[in-house]
């Protein structure tokens, strides 16, 4: 099969058609200028030595060459040939907190917002590593499977809001267990988990889970979104306008606070790191960082079949014309019958 690669270039074989009509015009040019210039006798005499034919040659010799460079722009390509293709990388898999306290507007707009958008950031950054989501609150579930469809990882992620899990509260130990099930287990590396919360555990022990996670060969990197200060939860209706703050049952406003304490054993316990969510996203390198340096396991392999390119061919053709067209002198050799010295 034919085709060129650059076929949008085309427009650029107007330049052989217009560069024939110039030499046309050029030739017709001089000769109405040897007509001008006096006796016709004396310019043939000027002229013997010059061969019409030959300049015609050289003209086109040279358009010819202008035509096959402009076809090598082109990049003409013609047989196939099969290629594999391997993506090696990482299973990443990021438990993101959609519980109520991720509301909070310490970081502006707000931590969920802000966490998101870290995590478009790193899916943005990641080239041939497995990726897949968890949202959780009081319970946790597997919202994308890990997967190399980044742009089925980017709509999950979006849809990631607080009223995904009615039930309330922050379980990261659930969150842990669901992405220990969600990796694979047979193998004990080449697995990274990215949790991101405001840390408020409020079921369980998350630290004696991520012994478990350790174990499995999972190296978990947490992120805290939000400040340790505590601040209100802004309180919605229906209609998904403010109403104020959260509040007990004793009428007093809730407040939610970065507990960096427990992520941090969470990191620790399993040999990653734990960072506070800043502005800059300084954070989401190092991690990346990390991860690239990490051992790498092949992901998949995949086979197409590629054109071969022989723009080469017409570039060596033009090359030869060009080189011809040099060399190729207009002037003919005059034979002269010798008479003697004395005549």
């Amino acid at each position: 099969m034919f085709r060129f690669a650059f076929a949008k270039f085309s427009f650029l074989l107007l330049l052989v058609p217009a560069m024939i009509l110039f030499i046309v015009w050029a030739f017709r040019q001089k000769k109405a200028a040897m007509a001008r210039f006096g006796s016709i006798e004396l310019i043939r005499k000027l002229i013997a030595t010059v061969s019409p034919q030959r300049q015609r040659w050289k003209a086109g010799l040279l358009v010819l060459s202008v035509l096959f460079l402009v076809l090598a722009l082109l990049r003409p390509q013609w047989g196939t040939k099969l290629r594999t293709v391997k993506r090696e990388g990482q299973d990443i898999l990021i438990a993101l907190d959609v519980s109520k306290s991720m509301l909070a507007e310490d970081i502006k707009p707000m931590r969920l917002a802000k966490a998101k958008h870290e995590i478009m950031s790193l899916i943005d950054k990641l080239e041939g590593d497995r990726i897949g989501l968890v949202a959780f609150a009081g319970e946790a579930f597997v919202q994308c499977p890990l997967t190399l469809d980044y742009g089925a990882a980017r709509m999950f992620l979006d849809a990631m809001e607080p009223d995904l899990i009615p039930v309330p509260g922050t379980a990261i130990g659930e969150a842990l267990k669901t992405s220990i099930e969600a990796f694979d287990k047979t193998e004990r590396k080449h697995k990274v988990m990215l949790l991101i919360t405001d840390g408020e555990e409020h079921v369980g022990d998350p630290v004696e889970i991520a012994k478990e996670a350790a174990q499995a060969g999972i190296v978990i990197y947490c992120v805290g979104i939000g400040s340790p200060q505590g601040v209100p939860i802004p309180d919605f209706d229906a209609d998904g306008r403010r109403i104020g703050f959260k509040k007990d049952d004793k009428g007093g406003v809730v407040m939610t606070r970065l507990d960096e304490i427990t992520l941090e054993k969470i990191a620790l316990e399993t040999g990653g790191k734990y960072y506070r969510g800043s502005a800059s996203e300084v954070e989401l390198d190092r991690i990346y960082d990390d991860i690239s340096e990490m051992e790498k396991k092949a992901l998949a392999s995949q086979q197409f079949a590629q054109y071969e390119d022989r723009h080469q061919i017409l570039i060596i053709i033009a090359l030869i014309l060009l080189i011809t067209e040099l060399l190729l002198s207009e002037r003919r050799r005059i034979k002269r019958e010798w008479r003697g010295r004395f005549q």
